[in-house]
């Protein structure tokens, strides 16, 4: 939280304005997202997908798509302390449990995109006051492997 929140806006509303956009009201692109529970797995831990799947379905998740090296599994937000409970009696490792803003719509960025977004994403984190940042971009991983 921060101390100043005209100020913290202040500084937001500047890294937008440097990198080509423009800041609006607040709420204004919530529609664009919904809020979830996110549990990832990493693929490390000897389970099969489809068990894996199943167990989740039956500990409340409501889906479980593949992430390169994890498996990300979706739960209703009111269900994420259940699932992941149930996760942790059963033994399954969890690498990451969250409550996160998921984007109905990915956008998916070419290479120059990608780049002017992810300098946006960072000047945002570079910002103290500034705790989570979502976005509704996709980078395809050939992408990301240029670019690392």
């Amino acid at each position: 939280m921060t101390d100043n929140r005209n100020r913290t806006a202040s500084d937001v509303r500047h890294v937008f304005t440097k990198y080509g956009g423009n800041m609006g009201a607040s709420g204004s692109v919530g529609w664009m997202f919904d809020r979830k529970g996110v549990i990832a797995v990493d693929k490390s831990h000897p389970i099969a997908e489809d068990e894996l799947f199943t167990f989740a379905v039956e500990a409340g998740a409501e889906d479980m798509t593949d992430e390169g090296d994890q498996w990300q599994i979706t739960t209703d937000p009111t269900e994420l302390n259940a699932v992941k409970k149930a996760f942790e009696q059963h033994g399954i490792p969890i690498a990451l449990s969250e409550i996160s803003m998921i984007p109905k719509t990915p956008v998916e960025l070419t290479k120059d995109e990608a780049v002017k977004v992810l300098r946006f994403m960072d000047a945002l984190d570079d910002n103290d006051d500034v705790q989570d940042a979502y976005g509704n971009f996709d980078i395809p991983a050939e992408v990301l492997e240029e670019l690392a």
